[in-house]
């Protein structure tokens, strides 16, 4: 069985006993790990108003990643694109693209990414982005490829034509995916000849059947003239299978609570975690959870995360490392993640 590319996603969690600042310190020390043993490229996501999770702005995270890195890819999983003016998202990834070539990923997305209440403060709080920006997307994706190429893209007015271009000179353009946990985005990046990721670590189903259709309806296009795939995965690795399960907790604990409608909070240290009194239809739900999750020591994650590239025939997987921290844990690293980082690679070395 040949052994998938790794890659990384990181949402930089907020525990219990971290500031803001502390939770990026963190993200900067993964990243360097994540650069020091081969993964191929790191991703920051994009959530608003969460308690327990900072990532809130990609391209301002990835330009802080990539300055702490040497030569891993950086990009966002994803840009939440209704939620921006497509010239504004274009104009911030050619420029990191310019500041570091051949380094930048930019994934596109349609979810909210957060609360109504706090998707229309994005969206139409401040009255600029269109309240049909969702239902948009696939126009307002093109708009982003055009407006990031050298040529930029033209628009026509009565006054006569006006090019508008991301940056004034670009010699390169960040590659462009579409995230997604349903069939839409399969289909429209097969339309646009685009990479696609599957979004398997938040959903976990439908995963086979979206690839498949992305797969029978790709259009080749010059970048990408056959279709290229990426899975991402809930990872927690230890030096044995308990352990592992132990420090999965935290995570589980806070899924739960998304999923159940609870008020949300940091995320929990392994101690608080194992102090709650959980009902035992949440429990369920956590062992279901993680049964869609590779957790366990490094030979056994291996296998899992080499069986999940095999299964689904991607040749790339994006481990979402969400191990949790035990009381006494420095606040400015994530020693668990990191750990989960190298025993995999190590693992599949």
């Amino acid at each position: 069985m040949t052994t998938p590319t790794l890659s990384v996603l990181d949402l930089a969690p907020v525990r219990s006993d971290q500031s803001t600042a502390d939770a990026l310190a963190a993200t900067r020390a993964l990243a360097r790990v994540a650069d020091e043993h081969g993964y191929h490229r790191y991703w920051l996501a994009e959530h608003h108003n969460m308690p327990a999770v900072a990532a809130t702005n990609p391209p301002v995270l990835a330009a802080m990643v990539a300055a702490a890195t040497e030569r891993i890819r950086v990009g966002s999983g994803g840009v939440m694109l209704p939620n921006h003016a497509p010239l504004v998202v274009a104009e911030q990834f050619a420029l990191l693209e310019a500041a570091f070539p051949g380094r930048v990923d930019l994934g596109l997305g349609r979810a909210p990414g957060t609360d109504p209440v706090t998707a229309w403060a994005l969206r139409s709080g401040g009255g600029g982005v269109e309240a049909d920006a969702a239902e948009r997307f696939p126009d307002h994706v093109d708009t982003v490829l055009a407006m990031m190429s050298p040529d930029g893209v033209g628009l026509r007015l009565a006054s006569g034509d006006h090019v508008l271009k991301a940056t004034p000179r670009a010699t390169s353009v960040p590659t462009v995916w579409l995230l997604g946990s349903s069939d839409f985005s399969a289909r429209l990046a097969a339309s646009r000849g685009l990479p696609y990721v599957f979004a398997h670590h938040f959903s976990g189903r439908g995963t086979a059947e979206a690839l498949a259709l992305y797969r029978e309806q790709y259009q080749p296009s010059e970048a990408h003239p056959e279709p290229r795939t990426l899975l991402t995965v809930n990872v927690v690795v230890a030096p044995t299978a308990e352990e592992a399960q132990r420090l999965a907790l935290p995570n589980v604990r806070s899924m739960v609570a998304l999923r159940t409608g609870q008020r949300l909070a940091a995320q929990l240290l392994v101690e608080e975690a194992e102090a709650l009194d959980v009902p035992a239809a949440h429990e369920a739900l956590g062992t279901e959870m993680v049964g869609r999750w590779v957790v366990g020591a490094p030979d056994e994650a291996a296998a899992q995360v080499r069986d999940l590239a095999q299964t689904f025939g991607v040749d790339e997987v994006m481990v979402h490392p969400v191990a949790g921290a035990v009381a006494g844990t420095p606040a400015d690293r994530a020693p668990a993640r990191e750990e989960t980082l190298r025993l995999l690679a190590g693992a599949l070395a």
